[in-house]
């Protein structure tokens, strides 16, 4: 994320006291976020990685391709983002005229941070006449560098829109790059990042697990790494796991991504089975502990105070938009 605007941000909530601000342990959250919806024309987007809670209060639940597409045509003067910084970011560069504020400045990713972009930059140099592919999970530094984003649901499609030798860069997931040049046969340069939720799963586990629920399937995020995509009976981005546990007809699944998503999974199919693939130690790692710091309270408090917001530099604003409504506009060919 931009650390300078952060920075500026964090001083500013600080003058004002935001940061020591404590709800009314009494207050029912769940009715105030409703009034202050109506009072500010306030729309909620929230990813599938929140908590239940912030899910059921959202007015949309979604990927990250979703979530962008809810944002660009949302008519509502103020956007909460329940998600981490640079969706949020997408957000605000989509919608320069409306206020965009977080619930928690501090819900990162270790994703984009795995690729700052002045070291982007001079890997970009080292690869001249390269087009640059970046998933969007990345900041909008990154994202002013890039030609074309694209999310894990229309990664494929994309790539697969370009010449077929059309040198490409592909930042900054490996291991969805990876899943991408496997089955596309391309040869995309990949930049070493990677989500620290996606890597964690252990393959000797979910092995065991499959044991123990020989009926179960494994469905994968393309984000994780090789050795679990080959054991998974289904690979697809977050909305399309959720579409094919509600039209496949198996009773029992392995989830290998984070555990936010199980909520919608059980809510849609209640007579199935959803078992968490376990991480490669006893920690919770497969929930993300970037997603997880926003809550009910923050959400309400965000609301209620027009704080934190997002703020950004025009000049970057129009460089990462760029790629962005490319990404829209071929999203939009292919039907996504």
């Amino acid at each position: 994320m931009n650390t300078a605007l952060l920075a500026t941000a964090q001083e500013q909530l600080e003058k004002k006291g935001f940061l020591d601000l404590e709800t009314d342990p009494e207050l029912d959250l769940f009715a105030e976020i409703e009034r202050l919806k109506k009072e500010k024309k306030a729309i909620i987007l929230a990813h599938y990685y929140q908590e239940p809670d912030i899910q059921d209060v959202a007015d949309y639940i979604g990927d990250s391709l979703g979530l962008a597409q809810q944002a660009a045509k949302t008519e509502a003067d103020l956007i909460v983002f329940a998600g981490v910084h640079f969706m949020a970011e997408t957000a605000k560069i989509l919608n320069p005229t409306k206020k965009v504020v977080i619930p928690d400045l501090h819900a990162g990713c270790s994703l984009s941070d795995s690729c700052p972009p002045p070291a982007f930059e001079a890997f970009k140099r080292q690869h001249p006449g390269h087009t640059v592919i970046s998933y969007i999970n990345c900041s909008a530094g990154i994202k002013a560098l890039s030609d074309i984003i694209c999310t894990s649901s229309n990664a494929q499609k994309i790539v697969e829109s370009l010449p077929a030798d059309e040198p490409i860069i592909f930042a900054p997931d490996k291991n969805l790059g990876a899943y991408i040049n496997k089955v596309t046969g391309r040869n995309m340069v990949l930049w070493n990042g990677a989500c620290m939720v996606h890597e964690i799963f252990s393959v000797e586990k979910i092995t065991r697990l499959k044991l123990r629920h020989p009926d179960a399937k494994v469905i994968a995020h393309p984000e994780c790494e090789e050795p679990v995509l080959a054991l998974a009976d289904f690979i697809g981005s977050t909305t399309q796991l959720l579409k094919y546990t509600s039209t496949d007809p198996a009773q029992e699944y392995i989830v290998a991504t984070e555990t936010g998503i199980l909520h919608q999974m059980i809510k849609a199919n209640p007579q199935k089975v959803f078992i968490p693939a376990p991480p490669n130690n006893s920690c919770a790692c497969n929930d993300c502990p970037h997603m997880k710091r926003n809550t009910l309270e923050k959400i309400y408090l965000c609301m209620e105070y027009g704080q934190p917001e997002i703020l950004m530099d025009e000049s970057l604003r129009l460089a990462a938009k760029k790629p962005i409504d490319r990404m829209l506009e071929l999203s939009a060919t292919f039907g996504l």
